[in-house]
């Protein structure tokens, strides 16, 4: 565990002494200087990679250099060198997404490829500890609920994502429940990308509908409200603070393509919604110090 301290403040207001504060400042002076080194060692490594593959640019060699990378990574977290996980962490990342980025280019059309990569991503996220692996791993599972469609407008398949995005946030949240706070945060992050993502198809089921289930943009505008309201109602008793600012974020958005929708874009109705959008964010504040004054049960 990680905690931000004042030195001086503390020394000022008697809390510690000055020679305590002088044996943590070198403690920290350690710490910075070994994050340096593996910031270092990382950017060596990456560029020595980029050398290699810009003399040999093909997606097997891309494949190849991914796979160096993590592997190294891998051997150094598994021998638990403590001063070089910053740079291990590093290098598996990079290390997953090329590995990742030279399967895809080259098996890509194939769904179980796909799904492949979406489990790879997933586990390579907790053995890195890498939100952005996380990130990327529901973001593969998005693309493997809509399959090859990418046809415009995007009518089709919005209720099997948003029913798929929908169970691996609730999945995501029990799981998180029971995790160590390490990796409960890897679930928090996923859980937040699918937020967004789920947030985003019904954005698009409100304006075009899902041609291929045969629900109109009505019906998706209207059960879009009501999980918002739901969900908002859910995370202000649970003070979840990030939910309930995503929620008011999206339900602005969601308020705004059916306010323009109907009355256009003109001046009365660009004020209206100006000074509206006013209201919301004074409120959205007022909320946020609110919650500020009570005690955080949870990290979502």
């Amino acid at each position: 565990m990680k905690i931000t301290l004042d030195l001086d403040a503390l020394v000022a207001a008697g809390k510690i002494s000055p020679e305590e504060a002088e044996r943590l400042k070198g403690f920290a002076a350690a710490d910075t200087g070994a994050l340096g080194a593996n910031i270092l060692f990382a950017l060596g490594a990456i560029a020595v990679c980029g050398g290699v593959g810009a003399l040999l640019p093909t997606l097997e060699t891309l494949f190849a250099l991914g796979a160096v990378l993590f592997t190294a990574g891998l051997v150094v977290r598994l021998r638990g060198l403590a001063r070089l996980q910053i740079f291990a962490q590093i290098i598996m990342t990079i290390g997953a997404l090329a590995l990742c980025s030279g399967i895809g280019g080259l098996y890509g059309d194939n769904p179980l490829v796909r799904v492949a990569l979406t489990l790879g991503l997933a586990a390579a996220s907790i053995v890195a500890r890498s939100g952005l692996l996380a990130a990327l791993a529901v973001l593969g599972f998005a693309t493997i609920l809509v399959f090859n469609d990418v046809s415009w407008p995007p009518n089709h398949m919005m209720v099997t994502v948003i029913i798929g995005l929908c169970a691996l946030i609730l999945a995501l949240y029990l799981i998180s429940l029971r995790l160590r706070p390490a990796e409960e945060g890897l679930a928090i992050v996923a859980m937040r990308v699918a937020i967004v993502l789920v947030n985003g198809a019904f954005l698009l089921g409100s304006l075009f509908g899902d041609d291929s289930a045969g629900i109109s943009s009505t019906w998706f505008s209207i059960v879009w409200a009501l999980a918002l309201l739901a969900f908002g109602a859910w995370a202000v008793a649970a003070n979840r603070r990030w939910v309930v600012n995503s929620v008011a974020v999206f339900g602005a958005v969601h308020f705004f393509t059916q306010w323009f929708t109907f009355l256009g874009a003109q001046p009365l109705s660009i004020l209206g919604g100006g000074l509206l959008l006013i209201v919301f964010g004074l409120a959205l504040a007022r909320f946020n110090h609110w919650v500020g004054d009570r005690p955080t049960k949870g990290k979502a």
